[in-house]
């Protein structure tokens, strides 16, 4: 983790990046497209979509525009609750992917643990996965209970799993029951939507080593080997969000923010939800 491009290598030898640029709630358009070229003129080279988030063609736009190679940068889509199922996962993925405007996807996720479906789509992601259309495929919103179920009948596993994470929510058993799976831990929503910047432990641990609150929290994120994520629409908070591979958090500080867990959720349960 020495630098923005540094990768973790996924069960399956895909190698992703340990940081990249989240889009949710981004406006499809000029918005979408300044934020991802901006993060990719950073040195960023994740970029993390969904069907949901409406802004699929706006971050296609971008990739063709940033002049990067396509094989270096490493891109994610979800399939959205309503269109899963088996043969309309393998519909809704033929369309992001032309909305990106992409040959095929890095990785693709279930976005949601939609119940008694959730298993059809699986298969589905598998097809894709044998044809080589994605790199890698993966879940997000799962718990361990409902990773159990996929396993079951899974014959691949998932390489990702992403989540709710950050230091209110520290997924302690879920963490540990994916390191033991080999599924790669994701942080979406890493900072809170903001409500961590004014945190004391935090703050405190940030002027110690004249960081900002939020490059303390996502360094904190990869010393606990969770990708991270972060959203931006700001080319200066773009910037700032990645300048974390100059420092280290000591074991002492990586504690002390351990210590804030207090398994808060700011997004939904994936236990109950209605959409």
């Amino acid at each position: 983790m020495v630098t923005l491009q540094s990768t973790v290598t996924l069960h399956n030898g895909v190698e992703m990046p340990w940081f990249g640029l989240g889009v949710f709630k981004v406006e499809d358009g000029q918005e979408v497209v300044d934020s991802v070229l901006a993060a990719i003129k950073a040195g960023y080279r994740s970029i993390d979509t969904a069907a949901i988030y409406g802004n699929e063609e706006g971050v296609g736009k971008a990739i063709k525009e940033s002049g990067v190679e396509r094989s270096d940068l490493f891109i994610t889509s979800k399939v959205w609750n309503a269109d899963q199922g088996y043969e309309s996962t393998l519909k809704a993925f033929d369309t992001s992917l032309n909305k990106l405007g992409l040959d095929y996807l890095d990785l693709y996720l279930i976005h949601w643990p939609k119940a008694g479906t959730y298993k059809d789509t699986w298969k589905a992601l598998e097809m894709l996965y044998k044809e080589g259309r994605v790199k890698a495929i993966g879940v997000s919103n799962f718990h361990i209970h409902h990773l159990k179920d996929l396993l079951q009948d899974a014959e691949i596993k998932p390489m990702v799993n992403q989540v709710e994470y950050h230091p209110h929510l520290a997924q302690l058993e879920l963490r540990a029951f994916c390191k033991e799976q080999e599924i790669q831990l994701e942080a979406w929503s890493p900072l809170k939507q903001g409500e961590l910047l004014t945190d004391d432990t935090i703050t405190s641990i940030a002027a110690k080593y004249e960081k900002s609150p939020a490059q303390v929290i996502l360094r904190w994120d990869l010393q606990n080997e969770v990708i991270t994520i972060p959203k931006s629409v700001k080319e200066e908070r773009i910037i700032d969000n990645a300048n974390i591979f100059d420092f280290s958090l000591s074991e002492e500080d990586m504690q002390a923010i351990n210590q804030l867990n207090k398994d808060e959720r700011v997004g939904p349960d994936p236990d109950n939800f209605d959409f």
